[in-house]
């Protein structure tokens, strides 16, 4: 048997520490400036040559609906922010887009429902505090969205980090198969979490619960499909319309059906087998979210035993992660790939149809994952929160990301890094206003393109 070098906690805790001399903890709270010609929304055009032209009006306008939907829209705008300024040199596999509207609940292929990250378009390897730093961002843009003053906004930012920081701690001294199996069930939360929230924070948490919103395939069964026992996606556009031969990408339906016809290579033996007894019957073009919207994305329709027995598959191109652009690394071979692996690593319970396929366009190889639609999802209503109640949600979301970030296995060096002292929260709370500053310039930018005519939001 190969012979392999262990190391104790504590070795590992004192190797992350060494990383202060490389990049200090106080370094981490400085947003870097930019460069004097950065044009914010130039960057945001430069995203429309990957995505469909007919939906870019759809894109600016739910990016202006609010400076919080700005920060959904601008994964590349951050990660190029992030990118310049001081970074802690330890990488893991990190989510790229971890705001706070990427976590909810979602049905585990045990049918247990589960609180997890959700989104993994820009999943890579990064350091760590980048999806942090945009957690914590974005929970503060929220707050503001809110009325939250900017005392109780930092109040806030170091309460989410310092959850981070406890969590990311406690997973160090745990065994790796602990971590690995950790898992936040809605059943469970108040066990899992017992001594990290008082009494008042736990029944916030239960709150926060109960105002998250979401569709299981059976109440999406009953909007958008009809037909009876020849059943087909009802058009409801932009949500979901079909298309006419090929859209402006060359793509058809023939070619998503090709996905899902080939993928099944990457998914486990049982699971192939469960995905041969249903038969695609209808495709339609999905639009959902605010980042995402203008890439090629698809729901099949497949029906199993008989119109009683269907469910949804999203087929979603995968592009370049703004990690990879944002370090100006080499592209992977297969952005497909790089998000499904991603999301098993950081994620408890994957998806059972979580794969990925390449089919040929026109000559040129385009890449798709491919994971369930609608399955008990649920996510956050930041509308229906007042303060407590989002940083109970915060915190959840610390945790889980401190989870998912030790899975990579080396959450010891992070909380070797991070330390036992408050200087790690009060960094990341100092990037998070600041950044809550440049996130409002820049998207009073993007309204002052919309009146020079750069953008068009179809209105």
């Amino acid at each position: 048997m190969k012979k392999i070098e262990t190391t104790t906690v504590a070795q590992r805790r004192l190797e992350g520490r060494g990383g202060r001399f490389l990049t200090s903890r106080g370094a981490l709270g400085v947003l870097a400036e930019r460069p004097s010609d950065y044009d914010v929304v130039g960057r945001l055009l430069s995203q429309a040559s990957d995505r469909l032209p007919s939906l870019l009006p759809l894109r600016w306008q739910r990016m202006l609906e609010s400076p919080l939907s700005f920060l959904r829209g601008s994964a590349l705008i951050m990660a190029e922010d992030l990118a310049r300024g001081s970074s802690a040199p330890l990488t893991v596999q990190i989510c790229g887009d971890a705001h706070l509207s990427n976590f909810g609940i979602f049905a585990s292929p045990e049918r247990r429902m589960v609180f997890d990250l959700t989104d993994f378009d820009e999943t890579d390897q990064g350091p760590f505090e980048w999806d942090v730093k945009r957690l914590v961002s974005s929970l503060v843009i929220a707050g503001e969205s809110l009325g939250l003053r900017h005392g109780a906004q930092e109040k806030l930012a170091r309460s989410v980090a310092r959850e981070y920081r406890v969590a990311v701690r406690r997973f160090a001294e745990e065994t790796r198969l602990d971590v690995w199996y950790s898992t936040l069930t809605t059943s469970s939360l108040m066990a899992e979490l017992r001594g990290a929230f008082t009494d008042v924070t736990r029944r916030n948490i239960e709150d926060v619960l109960h105002h998250l919103r979401g569709t299981d395939d059976a109440s999406a069964y009953q909007r958008f499909v009809t037909g009876g026992e020849n059943p087909r996606i009802v058009d409801d556009p932009p949500h979901f319309s079909h298309l006419e031969g090929s859209d402006e990408t060359g793509i058809s339906a023939d070619d998503v059906l090709g996905v899902v016809a080939s993928y099944d290579a990457t998914l486990p033996s049982d699971r192939q087998l469960l995905l041969s007894q249903f038969t695609p019957v209808d495709v339609a073009r999905h639009v959902v979210g605010v980042g995402s919207v203008g890439t090629e994305c698809f729901a099949v329709l497949l029906r199993g035993r008989d119109h009683n027995d269907t469910f949804f598959l999203q087929i979603k191109e995968a592009q370049r992660s703004v990690v990879s652009l944002a370090r100006e690394r080499d592209a992977t071979d297969d952005s497909a790939s790089r998000v499904v692996h991603g999301q098993r690593v950081m994620q408890v319970s994957p998806d059972a149809f979580l794969g990925w396929g390449t089919i040929d366009v026109s000559g040129s190889p385009r890449s798709f994952y491919v994971r369930q639609l609608y399955d008990h999802r649920a996510s956050i209503d930041v509308a229906r929160l007042d303060d407590s109640l989002l940083e109970a949600y915060g915190r959840i979301c610390a945790w889980t990301l401190a989870r998912a970030h030790a899975r990579s296995g080396t959450s010891a060096q992070i909380a070797g890094y991070i330390g036992g002292s408050t200087r790690f929260e009060e960094a990341i709370s100092e990037f998070a206003q600041a950044y809550r500053e440049r996130n409002a310039r820049d998207y009073q930018e993007l309204h002052d393109a919309l009146v020079q005519g750069r953008i068009n939001t179809g209105v």
